[in-house]
């Protein structure tokens, strides 16, 4: 047998056996795709998946049942359905991240709305380990990019390895070209929303930006940071608001750590729960002060 047929062989094969836990998905202006997670529960991509009542999921060709939303995240893009009845399905295998190469060679997966797997064939071509805010305000814990065609339909569906493991969650409500939320990560929010229905993000209710502090104020208030954060916007009724925030403050610290940017802030705040309590070093009118925050969790949006 040559290398071509072998390989070939061996794609249709990963097709075959990986597609057997991908579902179609109707819940939104277009079909997406779905992974099965528990016997009665499938995660999806969030923002293919508007409604949260009178889901589809598509198991095969002719076969479908009702769905309902259990939780989302859009932070991260996932969402995760319940089934009123066992799927007659294999449970998705994770991959570890670990395992991961650029050029390494993938599947990405998908099921049409008459119940036919489709298949992409590609490449990764970009992969940064560690976490990375996405541009919703959620975290996940490695950027991975594939090289191939994203079809429509595709996101919610899965990026499969050569052992026919499930990479991550595809997904173009994240990224222009699209990219794979990586398995931990969908384990992690997938057990999470399972559990609560809502990823729980302590959050203070301010927009802000880095400003320079003025040489004279640092001199008068004996500061060593050169940078602070301006509130540029305090939510009402928001954590800040509620311990006397006011727009015009330049935070200094947070809990004794210098906050230069909203990462660093963003850092920080992922280091703690809903309900726990940082203490504020910030400067108001020229004047150095302190305040007490108890941070709460990020109201949830879809």
């Amino acid at each position: 047998m040559g290398v071509w047929e072998t390989l070939a062989n061996e794609l249709a094969g990963a097709s075959a056996e990986a597609g057997r836990s991908v579902v179609g998905v109707l819940g939104g202006r277009h079909p997406s795709s779905g992974i099965v997670v528990g016997k009665d529960a499938i995660v999806a991509a969030s923002h293919a998946v508007r409604r949260d009542e009178d889901l589809t999921v598509i198991t095969a060709p002719g076969e479908s049942m009702a769905a309902r939303a259990a939780g989302r995240d859009a932070g991260t893009d996932l969402v995760v359905l319940r089934l009123p009845q066992p799927i007659d399905a294999p449970v998705a295998r994770w991959a570890a991240a670990t395992s991961l190469r650029v050029g390494e060679l993938v599947l990405a997966l998908g099921r049409t709305r008459r119940g036919n797997v489709v298949a992409s064939s590609g490449v990764i071509s970009g992969l940064i380990n560690g976490p990375m805010r996405t541009w919703r305000g959620g975290e996940i814990d490695q950027f991975i990019r594939p090289d191939l065609t994203f079809y429509p339909g595709f996101s919610g569906g899965p990026l499969v390895n050569n052992r026919s493991e499930f990479v991550g969650l595809n997904t173009a409500g994240l990224h222009r070209s699209g990219i794979t939320v990586p398995a931990s990560t969908v384990m992690r929010v997938t057990a999470e929303l399972l559990e609560k229905g809502r990823i729980e993000r302590p959050y203070l209710g301010l927009a802000m930006q880095t400003v320079p502090l003025p040489e004279s104020l640092r001199a008068r208030l004996n500061l060593t940071a050169s940078e602070g954060l301006l509130v540029l916007h305090v939510e009402p009724e928001g954590p800040a608001e509620k311990a006397g925030m006011l727009m015009g403050d330049v935070l200094l610290t947070a809990n004794g750590q210098a906050v230069p940017d909203t990462d660093s802030i963003q850092e920080i705040l992922r280091g703690n729960k809903p309900g726990a309590q940082i203490e504020i070093e910030l400067v108001r009118g020229g004047v150095a002060s302190k305040l007490n925050v108890q941070i709460q969790a990020r109201p949830a949006t879809k």
